[in-house]
């Protein structure tokens, strides 16, 4: 009887009903709680370690390749073209009405350019994850240059060459005692004091690398920079573009805008977190730039730095391919695609002026730089 009643009246049995699984909001709402908003420092800090990270090593060849005038404008374009692109992204996802890069891309494109931003952003991701390893395992355990000379690490020199010594002991403790208890986090905010860590080394390798660099030059040990390209013959030409997939790789941090604005406690600061942080890491790269190309002017050293003991054959080589592809999606393409498609009307005739030029000019030195890397493989120079 008590069935039959309750079929009879439907109000009192959704009264009795409850959700097996909690509601989207009140699992934020547990996430979060005690949790008042991130600070703007700490969105500063983390917005910069994603930006600096792997790429500060790649940039001395950068200016290897173009010069020290062109390649330093290089850094600031690049710079420039990131904020246009955050800016495009962020005033489409708040049109749309949503909290991810994935969640517009979505919204734009429907769910294969869901799918086809987050392979993107697992590719580059899975990219400088391998040129981090490459770094770690070449700082702490050595590697061996091309000209067959062995380079120890830090850890080998201070304790000598043992099995837990060895690269893949260290690759292996690195891993579960570093990288596993930082991606463990909840919150990209609790990453705040790490990520400070992280830009300050930074400063430091920069501030360090100067200091050599200043006292090579009062020694006179150091030759006067190119300031321009050396262009010899066509390839040399086409090898110029080369770089362009190298300083996007450098500054991709799309994908992390939207987490750091969700856990803001202000979210309208998000535009002078996103411009602080860009001008606080292209001061970092130009200056490793140039600092970096004066140390490094020998072939022996530049290699010493980009020559890998893994699979890649080089750091080089891991931005290329990521750079190439990856990266310039993450970076330029998708942004610049959104905008120009407009699905909330909001884009002005100057947005889609720099998305063109953004698409275009990606697409064009992406294809350049494969082409390139092929030719060179190929021609085993």
């Amino acid at each position: 009887m008590k069935d039959k009643r309750a079929r009879r009246n439907p109000k009192s049995v959704s009264q009795n009903k409850a959700p097996l699984l909690p509601s989207k909001y009140a699992q934020e709402e547990a996430i979060g709680e005690g949790f008042s908003g991130a600070s703007f420092s700490g969105a500063v800090f983390n917005l910069s370690t994603t930006i600096v990270g792997a790429g500060i090593m790649a940039l001395p060849a950068t200016m290897k390749v173009l010069g020290l005038g062109p390649g330093l404008f290089a850094v600031v374009l690049a710079a420039f073209l990131t904020e246009k692109s955050i800016d495009m992204v962020g005033r489409a996802s708040r049109a749309a009405k949503v909290g991810s890069y994935a969640g517009l891309m979505g919204d734009t494109f429907g769910p294969i350019g869901r799918a086809l931003l987050q392979v993107c952003v697992v590719t580059n991701n899975l990219g400088v994850l391998i040129v981090y390893m490459i770094i770690i395992g070449d700082v702490l355990s050595g590697t061996t240059s091309a000209d067959g000379i062995h380079h120890s690490g830090v850890v080998v020199g201070w304790f000598g060459e043992h099995l837990w010594t060895s690269r893949g002991s260290v690759l292996i403790l690195s891993t579960i005692l570093v990288l596993a208890p930082l991606c463990s986090l909840k919150r990209v905010d609790s990453l705040r004091y790490t990520s400070a860590l992280s830009v300050a080394l930074a400063v430091v390798f920069v501030v360090v690398t100067a200091g050599v660099a200043v006292m090579k030059l009062l020694e006179g040990s150091i030759d006067e920079p190119r300031m321009l390209p050396d262009i010899t013959d066509q390839a040399s030409f086409w090898k110029l573009f080369t770089v362009v997939p190298v300083l996007i790789t450098a500054y991709v941090c799309h994908y992390s805008v939207h987490p750091i604005e969700n856990e803001l406690e202000d979210q309208s600061q998000m535009g002078s977190i996103v411009r602080t942080s860009l001008i606080l890491c292209a001061c970092v790269y130009m200056a490793t730039s140039l600092f970096g190309f004066l140390l490094f002017v020998t072939v022996g050293s530049m290699a010493f730095i980009f020559i890998g003991a893994n699979f890649i054959p080089s750091i080089w080589d891991a931005f290329q391919f990521t750079g190439a592809t990856a990266a310039t999606c993450i970076g330029f393409i998708f942004p610049a695609a959104i905008t120009i498609r407009d699905t909330r009307g909001i884009a002005t005739k100057e947005d889609k002026v720099s998305s063109w030029f953004m698409m275009v000019l990606s697409m064009f030195t992406s294809m350049v730089a494969i082409s390139s890397d092929i030719y060179t493989f190929s021609d085993g120079t």
